[in-house]
């Protein structure tokens, strides 16, 4: 089965899998950018949030610095093959993965029941 990938509004390398419900993202471990700075990005984009203007800071959610420190090379210089952390930031499930995939599933919409009448 083939899973249908959409760009997301801004973001050229943040894309939504509609299959499985989720925006999918690959850091460049290579580039300028910081981890943390693809995920808050990757993450306003997805939940139209300004973070320039201060409404969503990523230390409310998890340490970046933190982040940071376990997704770097080791220290003999070679690069982290293996693991992930998990947390929830603005209500999305942000999965970071060694590799540099990052996964964010959006919030679960609240089922209410139908009043009576």
């Amino acid at each position: 089965m083939q899973t249908e990938l959409s760009p997301a509004d801004g973001t050229d390398d943040l894309q939504y899998d509609q299959t499985n419900d989720r925006y999918v993202f690959r850091h460049d471990g290579d580039g300028t950018a910081t981890i943390t700075t693809t995920i808050v990005h990757a993450l306003a984009s997805i939940a139209d949030t300004d973070v320039s203007q201060g409404e969503f800071s990523l230390y409310d959610s998890v340490d970046p610095d933190a982040l940071e420190r376990i997704f770097s090379q080791k220290a003999d210089g070679t690069e982290r093959t293996g693991g992930h952390i998990a947390f929830t930031a603005l209500e999305h499930e942000v999965y970071v993965y060694a590799n540099g995939d990052v996964i964010i599933y959006p919030p679960a919409e609240t089922h209410r029941p139908t009043p009576s009448r």
